[in-house]
């Protein structure tokens, strides 16, 4: 009965070292393992995500676009980083020059590792129930079948010639080169969703500008051109690299704010709603987007007919891929390599088994909606 007792009083004082900590763990972990139990349940999984967190989403993106430009997620991303480090730094201090040692690191453990858990939990039920609830595809009702290589080469060359097409109604610098205004592009990108959400009624949304991020760089290094933050539902633009795929990046970001999580699919919206809204910059850079998919796959499928395409596209065309070939080339650091396998776990967490690869996905999609437009377009049958 002592032995009891004293055991009883052992693990009150290890919780008592940090309460909160321990109560948020057991929560997150508690979260975290239903969602686990229950993503299966496709019913589920749309009631909660149709119901729950787009209504949700919706309300706080509003919220947000109070603010302006400024983003939130940054200003909240930038305060909790500098909180984890500071509290890193003063707990090694006092593990250093201060008694208690063994107390200290456990607490210094078990709030970190409720923090972590407890972010975990909250993208689980902000974010992950989308993966398991109806998918663009599903929620459209789009076919997505089998492609042949012959289908394939004609919407690349259509695409590429679409390229080139808008490529003269950019504005472009003395020597060739794409120059956007982002900020303008910014400013439009709340009427991007405006028409192809009449074709698709799943797409509907809060017409709500995308956000440029003042530390931009920090994702450059990360690779990352931007992303969706579903603690603030605010789509966040990384405004340094060059703006070829700017635009069809914010449209990109935005389908995620509309409830579509697979990036395959993002990608393949983000050209849709682009090219739907016929403003010449953002019907360029989804172009772009769609050929740089289309191009990749072509050129594995069949090299000489890739090559054919290839060589029709226009010369200012081919600066600005150069542009942004040259822009990433210098970001190709170990801290890439490590956010890039970070990510693709993540991803993969999710069962995105194809983990980052799984961008190239939506040829199948470009290819089966835009064939037979692009088969009237050369007179095919």
């Amino acid at each position: 009965m002592d032995n009891a007792v004293k055991e009883k009083s052992r693990l009150s004082a290890i919780f008592h070292l940090c309460p909160v900590a321990h109560v948020l763990l057991l929560l997150s972990a508690a979260l975290i393992g239903a969602h686990l139990l229950l993503r299966q349940n496709h019913e589920l999984m749309c009631r909660i995500s149709e119901n729950v967190i787009a209504p949700l989403h919706q309300r706080m993106a509003a919220f947000c676009a109070v603010f302006g430009t400024v983003s939130l997620a940054e200003i909240l991303i930038g305060i909790f980083a500098i909180s984890i480090l500071v509290y890193i730094i003063y707990e090694t201090i006092g593990l250093v020059f201060q008694s208690g040692r063994l107390g200290r690191l456990y607490r210094l453990v078990i709030r970190l590792g409720a923090t972590g858990l407890a972010v975990y939990a909250g993208y689980s039920l902000l974010w992950g129930v989308y993966y398991y609830g109806d998918d663009f595809i599903a929620a459209s009702g789009l076919e997505n079948g089998e492609i042949s290589v012959e289908q394939l080469e004609t919407v690349t060359l259509y695409f590429a010639e679409k390229l080139n097409e808008y490529s003269g109604l950019v504005p472009r610098d003395e020597d060739g080169f794409y120059t956007a205004d982002r900020d303008e592009i910014l400013a439009r990108s709340n009427e991007v969703y405006r028409n192809i959400e009449k074709t698709f009624p799943c797409l509907e949304g809060p017409d709500i500008n995308a956000k440029g991020l003042r530390f931009s760089k920090i994702l450059s290094y990360m690779d990352f051109t931007g992303f969706f933050f579903p603690f603030t539902a605010e789509a966040n633009l990384n405004t340094d690299f060059p703006p070829g795929l700017f635009a069809s990046t914010v449209a990109h970001e935005l389908a995620h704010q509309r409830g579509v999580a697979k990036e395959q699919e993002a990608n393949f919206v983000s050209v849709l709603s682009c090219l739907d809204y016929g403003d010449a910059e953002y019907c360029y850079s989804a172009c772009m987007l769609a050929y740089t998919h289309l191009g990749n796959a072509l050129y594995k499928a069949d090299y000489s007919a890739w090559h054919l395409v290839y060589s029709g596209l226009e010369e200012n065309v081919l600066r600005d891929f150069a542009a942004n070939r040259a822009y990433w080339q210098q970001f190709e650091t170990p801290v890439q390599t490590v956010t890039t396998g970070v990510y693709e776990g993540f991803l993969q967490s999710y069962d995105q088994t194809l983990g980052m690869k799984s961008y190239g996905a939506c040829v199948d999609l470009l290819v089966n909606y835009y064939y037979a437009e692009a088969a009237e377009y050369y007179g095919l049958k």
